[in-house]
């Protein structure tokens, strides 16, 4: 039976195999050419000639002394069913590869203010070096970037974003512990590390914004220690100046206390938090309309590999609804 590529539901409607026998007979002028080019006996290539004629009410192509020839019927289809084909093959073609080289568009990433410090300049210095047309926009995490996510209106989100649930692929790039952040100069607390006594004795900057700070609070709720914050600050930005220049402690994930460290000219160090912080892992999440999209991959592979140590590179795990599969 031909009914394999039927458009299933209408038998007015021509299959992908007539639209190409048509092609080929107008091309060849031979049901035997025609047949020899689609891979098919004669006789199955007339029942197929047979067909279109009923379906299209013609006789569409008639055998003479120079082969068969079109019907002007069938001279007034050709471009038509051409179109077709060319318009069916642009359809089930793979999917255009994205060259970074050449590209000239804009990437949307939400992300948090200390992923601004941490991430953002690596990120930025490696796109500039290999994507020279290729634009970021920072954006915010918020409870609109699931919303963005999956409109396309975003990108990728990186950080703790633990609201993304149904529909999201996450891939976990690096892990988090807590750290204290505390003036090189601090006139109470040494180069020998700071204690539970010291943490509890001294004031602090707290950050009020983002998840960690939640798992942050959580943890000292739990272990009864009650910090005395004369400073509350939104975010990251503007911590490393207050600290460096007061008494004040600032209790920070690792990796954005280190890099403000690293980048202070001596003038912060790092300490172990004394309080048992539960850790936690960044991760980038993407959604699963643009899984396969060649340059949503691309990013996504930049990410893993500036910022994946090789032991954590791993397949991405995804959050889509039971039963839905790729």
């Amino acid at each position: 039976m031909d009914n394999g590529d039927d458009i299933e539901g209408d038998a007015s409607l021509l299959s992908i195999r007539l639209l190409r026998l048509f092609d080929l007979l107008y091309s060849t002028n031979s049901v035997t050419r025609a047949g020899e080019a689609m891979g098919q006996s004669q006789p199955t290539v007339s029942n197929w000639l047979a067909r279109l004629r009923r379906q299209l009410d013609d006789e569409l192509f008639v055998r003479t002394t120079t082969g068969m020839q079109p019907t002007p019927r069938a001279q007034q289809l050709i471009v038509p069913v051409r179109e077709a084909l060319a318009a069916l093959r642009r359809v089930s073609a793979p999917a255009e590869a994205f060259d970074p080289t050449v590209a000239t568009r804009r990437f949307r990433i939400c992300m948090t203010d200390a992923s601004h410090i941490t991430l953002l300049p690596r990120l930025l210095v490696h796109v500039r070096a290999v994507a020279p047309g290729v634009r970021l926009e920072a954006a915010r995490i918020d409870e609109q970037t699931a919303q963005a996510l999956q409109s396309g209106e975003a990108d990728l989100a990186i950080g703790l974003v633990p609201q993304l649930e149904s529909g999201f692929y996450q891939q976990v790039l690096y892990p988090q512990d807590w750290v204290c952040l505390v003036n090189a100069r601090h006139p109470r607390i040494g180069i020998k590390g700071l204690d539970l006594r010291e943490y509890k004795a001294e004031a602090h900057v707290g950050i009020v914004g983002g998840t960690g700070a939640l798992l942050l609070e959580a943890a000292l709720q739990r272990q009864k220690v009650a910090r005395r914050v004369l400073l509350e600050l939104p975010g990251f930005l503007g911590l490393a100046a207050v600290v460096s220049t007061t008494d004040l402690i600032a209790t920070v994930p690792r990796h954005i206390g280190e890099t403000l460290a690293n980048s202070s000219g001596g003038a912060l160090k790092v300490h172990d938090c004394p309080v048992r912080v539960p850790p936690f892992t960044v991760k980038q999440h993407w959604h699963a309309r643009y899984h396969q999209d060649p340059a949503s991959r691309w990013l996504r592979a930049l990410c893993e590999e500036l910022f994946a140590p090789k032991a954590l590179k791993a397949r991405p795990r995804n959050r889509l609804p039971e039963g839905h599969a790729f």
